[in-house]
């Protein structure tokens, strides 16, 4: 039996178990993650986050994320921030800006002084391959919005990869919209080969949205790092939301600011919190 160190922590509610792998031995393969996961008999958590060393030169870290299921996948802006409060806090680094490694390519998140922390997600991505969405036409997969059938309805989603895959979608009252029925439909649709976070997003103003978000493989979550970013890249694309400037992302769990620099370099930078809850052992 293995004695394993973990803390837990949340970026507005969106919370996980980040574990040290620099420090500790941990087999993330055969470890019980969906079975700690659970909020009943477990502790409880939207994804862990996986700490080690770095593979490529001249990066600081490498960064796993795994979903409450226990699928591994490509990246997460509120467990981002987290990762940068952990090496911080712990001593694992003494830097304010960390160049981190994940499974879809370098991040470059940086402590402010007032406490909050800003990630470069990078440059958001819409062909049907880089989602990846199957379209159902050509004229289809060149689309700003594309169409979804769930059951007899027809739904306009627009797709965007910032490391994972979302397909956003515009609702008129965010506390009415079917987040759950719909939210799963869209998950395991079949034009979405590898799965898709959905969200779903109500227009305040140019500048302000309220946004909900089920993410596969967990469900929905009180907060969405990649999923704001995707929301207000969408939102941008379609004309409903201005570009110059951040865009106020409201959700469950609280505010995120996300600001898409297209004249600049093209990436999204995303800013809001990071906590720390507790810290604690468990055996497996």
């Amino acid at each position: 039996m293995t004695t394993l160190k973990f803390t837990k922590m949340h970026g507005l509610g969106n919370d996980f178990m980040v574990i040290d792998g620099i420090n500790q031995v941990f087999d993330a393969e055969n470890a019980p993650i969906a079975a700690w996961s659970n909020r009943h008999t477990g502790i409880g958590f939207d994804q862990l986050l996986l700490i080690e060393k770095a593979q490529t030169p001249s990066v600081d870290f490498r960064y796993r994320i795994f979903n409450a299921d226990g699928s591994e996948v490509e990246q997460c802006g509120n467990g981002a921030r987290c990762f940068v409060r952990f090496v911080i806090d712990n001593g694992l680094t003494d830097k304010r800006e960390i160049v981190v490694e994940t499974a879809k390519g370098i991040i470059v998140p940086k402590l402010n002084d007032n406490g909050t922390i800003t990630v470069d997600m990078g440059k958001p991505l819409f062909a049907p391959q880089d989602i990846p969405f199957l379209p159902i036409s050509e004229t289809d997969a060149e689309a700003v919005t594309h169409m979804v059938m769930v059951d007899l309805d027809t739904v306009p989603v627009s797709c965007v990869n910032m490391g994972n895959p979302h397909a956003v979608i515009v609702v008129d009252n965010i506390d009415t919209a079917p987040v759950a029925v719909l939210g799963a439909a869209i998950e395991t649709h079949q034009q979405f080969p590898q799965r898709v976070n959905v969200g779903f997003m109500q227009i305040i103003s140019s500048g302000h949205i309220k946004l909900r978000v089920f993410e596969r493989g967990t469900g929905e979550t009180q907060a969405c790092g990649t999923g704001a970013c995707a929301a207000v890249v969408a939102g941008i694309r379609q004309n409903l939301l201005s570009s110059e400037g951040a865009v106020c992302v409201e959700l469950p769990g609280g505010e995120l600011s996300i600001r898409w620099a297209q004249k600049e370099n093209g990436h999204v930078m995303m800013t809001g919190p990071a906590q720390t809850v507790y810290t604690g052992e468990v055996a497996y």
